[in-house]
């Protein structure tokens, strides 16, 4: 222990700077005072000194350190637990997706939260909110949330086409089963909107395209910007067949009408599965024979048929069902804009404007409202002659 008197000071030799220590520091905690300080200890040994003043040397203002640069893909732990919320209460299938996207971030933390989160909701077999359970959840319980969840643009989210029901014997994807298996081992599924280009005309071939679901226009452009829509692909219809087998450029441009749900097979892949499976190759075949036959009705109705006014009365015609045809009246959803009539047709939209124009005065059709309804057909039949 050492002591001091009033009029001395106490100094220390340590690493750190040195310090002094006057005796109004000396002073007892019940606040003793007086100018006698002779019988007062000090309570500090040489070593708790250096304790405090390497801890000292150690202190960093916090304002000097640089800002921490957060990690892209962290997200706040309250904001995945107001998702988990919303999922478990109200079942809305956004927030659900949002803790999927979490649950798989490149950020431990953020991933470590969605994990424990979708590991105890009740829609995976957990407890719910309540559970406090740390079990990572596998990604093969994922798709049991996305075989019920529909894309934005409320088309179904087939990742497997073994797994299709939307499937039709007369689709172009019609195969076996183990076909169907080779076929999803080397497919891509993608959802597109509306407008979205899926290849351009004389585009060096990358593969083919089998649409599941929504409507694909192809058509061809002249020198002078001029749009002919050749054709409107439905589903189940092979895009792209031709130029993918001979290796040559897109005969069209294939843009999408409506949201889509396409598969996409790259050219070698596809070349293969012709080798391997005659399936596929006969299915090609009988699709590039409909094309042929498509293309031949097409050059006749748009070089034989004389006028502007057949032209269109053959393109109304061609829009009614099978169904339809012994009723007296057809009515045709109004699909087509003016536009896309004339890009049919290979005339200007004024023109399309100014025919219909003149079938309703013949009471040849009307309008009620978005739909389009033949009223004569025999004299429509007539006028396409």
């Amino acid at each position: 222990m050492l002591a001091t008197n009033s009029g001395q000071l106490l100094t220390l030799n340590i690493s750190a700077p040195s310090r002094e220590i006057t005796p109004s520091a000396t002073r007892h905690s019940r606040g003793q005072s007086g100018s006698n300080h002779s019988g007062l200890a000090m309570g500090w040994s040489e070593p708790q000194l250096e304790t405090r003043a390497s801890r000292a040397s150690h202190f960093i203002d916090p304002d000097s350190q640089p800002a921490r640069t957060p990690h892209p893909e962290e997200v706040d732990p309250l904001y995945l637990f107001a998702c988990s919320v919303e999922w478990e209460q109200q079942e809305e299938p956004s927030a659900a997706w949002e803790l999927l996207a979490a649950a798989r971030s490149s950020h431990s933390d953020t991933r470590a939260h969605a994990r424990t989160l979708l590991a105890s909701s009740r829609h995976l077999g957990g407890a719910g909110l309540d559970a406090g359970s740390d079990r990572i959840t596998r990604p093969k319980r994922f798709s049991a949330i996305e075989a019920n969840m529909k894309a934005p643009y409320d088309l179904d989210i087939v990742e497997n086409c073994t797994e299709c029901d939307h499937s039709l014997p007369s689709f172009f994807c019609g195969f076996s089963e183990g076909t169907i298996q080779a076929l999803n081992q080397v497919s891509h599924k993608s959802t597109l909107p509306a407008g979205a280009i899926l290849f351009v005309e004389g585009q060096t071939p990358r593969g083919m395209f089998v649409l599941c679901a929504g409507k694909v226009n192809l058509s061809t452009t002249s020198r002078e910007g001029k749009i002919l829509i050749l054709k409107s692909a439905e589903a189940g219809e092979a895009l792209g067949v031709s130029a993918t087998i001979s290796g040559m450029g897109y005969e069209a441009t294939a843009e999408t009408a409506t949201p889509c749900h396409v598969n996409f097979i790259d050219r070698k892949h596809f070349l293969e599965l012709m080798q391997s499976h005659s399936e596929v190759g006969m299915h090609a075949a009988q699709c590039l024979s409909r094309d042929f036959q498509s293309a031949y009705r097409d050059i006749h109705d748009l070089v034989l048929t004389r006028s502007s006014a057949g032209k269109l009365a053959r393109l109304l015609l061609s829009q009614s069902r099978a169904q339809d045809m012994e009723e007296i009246e057809v009515r045709i959803p109004g699909s087509m804009t003016h536009e896309e009539m004339a890009q049919r047709i290979g005339a200007s939209r004024e023109t399309v404007t100014r025919l219909l124009s003149a079938l309703k005065r013949k009471q040849l059709i009307r309008a009620e409202g978005p739909t389009l309804v033949i009223r004569n057909r025999p004299g429509l039949k007539a006028l396409a002659v």
